[in-house]
């Protein structure tokens, strides 16, 4: 009898050493918090973008972008944290096997949005309503009035991501095409953004003049014309050659900040320097700049752009 009391006692020890060694395995090592690497703000207006912090200062917010700092002075719908991915789901992922037989590609539907003036763009996505419709472009969303619609069409793809960079938009005529994408490439200016300016300013209307005096497809105002060398405003090879061109000066007056480039065209360079180089508050230029801006992006594709749209936009 004692020995089986003996016995017990050591297997009753034995369970007891067990249970504390899991234990400790188990509070050892707490599962690491998650770090937060970003900010992404949701603006009222459905607006969003990510950002390195957000704070507060007072009753105002503001966000940092790198080394920009600026107001949030539009209603916040909300802000979300950006979390860094855990190592250990990186790890994972490298483990796990890839097929050595690539599944077929699947058919890929291309959007076309045709306007009234012959232009047409692809989007990613886009839902028709009576008014209008909504349409998604790398990952920007934005409303085009039903006034400006001729029609959407859609069309499918043979392989997914095989369409050229520069053929998911055309003015709708092959020579103001070429020509925007000849002088986008001298002058190192994204084509895309050169057919938005075009297509806002004169709707791809070479003979048209606005109430101020601008001229042509890219709207130059008389002196910057002569002072880029334009002999005919209305001839589109020198018209464009000479937007492109001005937007190069634009590109470098400004380091490269798309919405200060975009206030500049519209407002005169000399606004922007007035406000401290920032978008003047004027109603017509922060509605131009936050109309391209959105279509445009803003997101990095000119080169040495290292910030997000400003919200005032």
């Amino acid at each position: 009898m004692c020995g089986q009391w003996k016995h017990f006692r050591v297997a009753l020890l034995l369970c007891l050493l067990s249970a504390f060694s899991v234990h400790a395995q188990n509070t050892s090592n707490p599962p690491a918090p998650q770090k937060v690497i970003g900010q992404t703000i949701t603006l009222a207006d459905g607006y969003t973008f990510e950002v390195d912090e957000v704070s507060k200062q007072g009753e105002d917010l503001w966000y940092r972008k790198g080394a920009i700092n600026r107001q949030i002075t539009q209603p916040v719908k909300s802000i979300k944290p950006i979390y860094e991915k855990p190592k250990t789901e990186a790890v994972e992922a490298a483990k796990t096997p890839t097929s050595a037989t690539p599944a077929p590609a699947k058919l890929a539907p291309a959007i076309w949005i045709h306007l009234v003036d012959g232009a047409r763009f692809r989007v990613d996505e886009v839902q028709e309503g009576t008014d209008g419709a909504v349409y998604t472009r790398n990952k920007i969303s934005m409303f085009l009035d039903k006034e400006r619609i001729a029609r959407i069409e859609y069309e499918v793809l043979a392989l997914p991501g095989k369409v050229r960079k520069t053929a998911d938009w055309t003015s709708g005529n092959a020579t103001i095409d070429q020509l925007i994408r000849t002088n986008g490439d001298r002058f190192g200016i994204d084509p895309y953004l050169v057919f938005l300016i075009i297509e806002k300013e004169s709707r791809f209307h070479p003979r048209a003049v606005s109430p101020k005096g601008a001229m042509g497809l890219m709207q130059l105002m008389p002196r910057t014309a002569r002072r880029l060398g334009v002999r005919k405003p209305f001839d589109v090879g020198e018209n464009i050659r000479a937007g492109t061109q001005y937007m190069r000066e634009l590109m470098d007056m400004f380091g490269g900040k798309v919405d200060l480039v975009l206030a500049s065209y519209n407002a005169g360079e000399g606004a922007v320097l007035k406000y401290g180089r920032n978008v003047p508050p004027y109603r017509e230029t922060r509605d131009y700049v936050k109309t391209i801006g959105k279509r445009y992006g803003l997101s990095g594709r000119q080169s040495g752009q290292d910030e997000m749209p400003d919200p005032q936009r």
